[in-house]
């Protein structure tokens, strides 16, 4: 995944709160353990919201703590930086995604509201509830904004087997920004109806987040950001393969097949993986997004 050096980020459309606490304070999240792991799984697969994994309005825990995040601003000012670090690579994608989707949302002559990307890394407060890392990266609608923990990928590699790289992280933010065009459209809302299973409107919505993850991805390149540059100058089908992987690797079946030892698809919520990778390719293929209709 290459960027053009000299490519200006714009780190406004990311909230950095790592090193937060839901109540503004600073802290470290007190807890852990197998109650952890279990949210951890299901948040692996990763989705909409974090009221769907019952949490809690309410503050968990903390002990004290000093912890700050990084100056994005500051490290984060040109595509070189996004080339050597995560956090900025990843400032990068949503810059890109969102330019994406604004001129698509023109061009179709509808108008295109910017969701920002929270990054954190302890308890934090969303309008869907407080939200542990553990949750997994997740769109919220209440408020519009999606939510990434950073060392979801690291995650994601060592315990389900994924092989991770930089496209591999940006498919899953790419795959959240689905979610906000789906809310947007008024598809999300409409949708939600708490069902589970292998054709439910739950991995409908889910499936189509990843074909518009691969819609975005076909025209990545080629995107223009506001000064007239493209941010993204290169994907091989190295960084490709890395998508199709990661979609594989958070199937409901794999993860259910890693966790439990068995495969129920009545309790799907997202989809297979073969479903996963079908549907990201799928966008990836056409690059036009009336390709993605999961729903007919």
């Amino acid at each position: 995944m290459q960027f053009d050096d000299d490519a200006p980020l714009d780190t406004s459309e990311v909230e950095d709160r790592r090193g937060g606490s839901p109540d503004g304070g600073r802290g470290r999240m007190v807890g852990g353990g197998i109650a952890g792991l279990i949210v951890v799984v299901v948040g692996l697969i990763f989705g909409i919201s974090p009221d769907q994994l019952g949490l809690s309005d309410d503050p968990p825990a903390r002990a004290p703590g000093t912890a700050t995040g990084p100056d994005l601003a500051a490290g984060c000012r040109t595509g070189a930086d996004a080339g050597t670090r995560q956090d900025c690579r990843m400032v990068a994608v949503v810059n890109n995604v969102q330019d994406y989707w604004r001129a698509e949302f023109r061009r179709r002559g509808a108008v295109y509201r910017p969701a920002p990307t929270v990054f954190f890394d302890q308890p934090v407060r969303t309008g869907c509830g407080v939200a542990d890392p553990s949750s997994g990266p997740f769109y919220c609608p209440a408020d519009r904004k999606v939510y990434l923990d950073l060392d979801f990928f690291t995650t994601l590699s060592r315990r389900f087997g994924a092989e991770g790289g930089p496209f591999a992280e940006s498919y899953v933010v790419a795959h959240e920004y689905g979610h906000h065009v789906q809310d947007l459209a008024g598809t999300l809302g409409s949708a939600q109806d708490r069902r589970t299973g292998a054709s439910s409107n739950s991995v409908r919505v889910e499936l189509q987040a990843d074909c518009y993850a691969g819609v975005w991805a076909h025209h990545a390149t080629t995107t223009r950001d506001e000064t007239g540059g493209t941010l993204i100058t290169g994907l091989t089908d190295a960084d490709i393969r890395q998508g199709l992987d990661a979609a594989a690797a958070v199937g409901d079946d794999a993860i259910q097949s890693r966790v439990q030892g068995r495969v129920d698809p009545d309790s799907w919520t997202h989809g297979s993986s073969a479903q996963r990778q079908q549907w990201f390719g799928t966008g990836l293929r056409t690059g036009n997004m009336d390709d993605c209709d999961t729903f007919s």
